[in-house]
């Protein structure tokens, strides 16, 4: 498992041992949605009826953990990784406010945990 020793600023033993943890086994999730969907940051939309909300919030179902852990790297790599900065900003800049800027970071980090650990590559922007 590759992630744990991984060189992504922000994930240490203690995250990425919970991430491995509650993921188990990569192969129950068939692509990276269903894995952000089980860590509970989908959005779900609020709908009675033909009225709609305007706001879209996460799920927060199925693991706590994951969803922690994967949130607290999101928040700490944006400071450290280039490529992460530079996406919070352009989604900032769109407009967003800062947790769904975040939000946007943790999908990203969440597709790119599935391909580290589907494929058993190291983690490398280059």
């Amino acid at each position: 498992m590759e992630i744990i020793n991984s060189p992504i600023l922000g994930v240490g033993y203690t995250l990425g041992t919970m991430i491995i943890s509650e993921i188990d086994d990569i192969k129950k999730f068939s692509n990276p949605s269903k894995l952000l969907a089980f860590a509970g940051l989908d959005s779900v939309v609020k709908q009675s009826g033909n009225v709609q909300s305007d706001s879209l919030k996460i799920s927060k179902c199925d693991s706590t953990y994951l969803r922690y852990a994967i949130y607290k790297i999101a928040f700490l790599i944006i400071y450290n990784n280039e490529t992460f900065h530079n996406y919070y900003i352009e989604k900032y800049s769109q407009g967003k406010k800062h947790k769904v800027a975040l939000g946007h970071v943790c999908s990203k980090l969440v597709r790119i945990i599935f391909k580290i650990l589907t494929d058993d590559i190291p983690f490398d922007l280059s």
